[in-house]
């Protein structure tokens, strides 16, 4: 008998459904950018960041709490709000002691869909906390879920690759028994040594989206391991550092 909990890949918000989150950790991903901006806010010293699903109640709320709010739309910052998804716009000096609430494009909206679908847990994770988040995962000892935030459902290359990137570190404490898990390792390992460069050769969507702004510094900083290890834990409503 297999004592191993399991680990499954949902490659996008559509296919989340398919899995049983109930006792499961679900690990929210959106490397470019929202989970890289949350690890790097918390990284500076945030005292929380609130994912919220909508520009509307992301302004409602800054209000109420004299929080920071920021989120974009399709890549640019949203009408409305005081900042965007860049993680080079929440430095210690700026963001310490701060609240942050954020809404983005796809990442708060699949937080949003994974608590609905009863989340037994949630963590964020991208690459600048990725020994952060398996290190985490393998202490629990329980089933995972890496949820791909993706583009507008969507499947996309840099949230497989961070997948990829955590079942490659944590895959002998896990029964993977998924498809989905296997491509994203596969993947991985043919972009490994040079990320940007992968991301590049496919031409990935998301980084010609981000490239056409002139964020080349954004999708680099998004996808160097650890440099903002924190773990960010969802926990009534709100993101903290575990």
């Amino acid at each position: 008998m297999n004592s191993k909990p399991t680990l499954h890949t949902a490659l996008s918000p559509a296919l989340l459904h398919l899995y049983d989150l109930n006792h499961a950790i679900v690990v929210i991903i959106d490397v470019l950018r929202a989970t890289s901006t949350i690890a790097t806010a918390l990284h500076n010293g945030a005292k929380c960041v609130i994912p919220v699903d909508s520009v509307a109640k992301c302004i409602e709320l800054g209000r109420q709490i004299d929080g920071i709010t920021a989120g974009e739309r399709d890549g640019m910052i949203a009408e409305g709000l005081e900042h965007g998804n860049s993680p080079f716009e929440y430095p210690r000096d700026f963001i310490y002691n701060r609240t942050l609430v954020l809404t983005t494009t796809n990442g708060t909206k699949l937080l949003h869909m994974a608590l609905d679908r009863g989340a037994g847990q949630m963590i964020t994770g991208s690459f600048p906390n990725l020994s952060a988040v398996c290190d985490y995962l393998v202490s629990q000892n329980q089933s995972v879920v890496l949820g791909c935030a993706a583009w507008k459902d969507r499947v996309n290359l840099e949230d497989m690759l961070f997948a990829g990137a955590v079942i490659s570190r944590v895959k002998d404490h896990f029964s993977i028994n998924c498809d989905a898990s296997q491509i994203a390792e596969t993947v991985y390992h043919d972009a490994k040594s040079d990320l940007f460069g992968f991301m590049q050769a496919k031409n990935a969507s998301h980084y010609h989206r981000l490239m056409g702004y002139g964020l080349e510094k954004d999708i680099r900083y998004c996808l160097k391991p650890d440099v903002a290890n924190v773990l960010p834990l969802y926990e009534n409503g709100k993101l903290i550092v575990l």
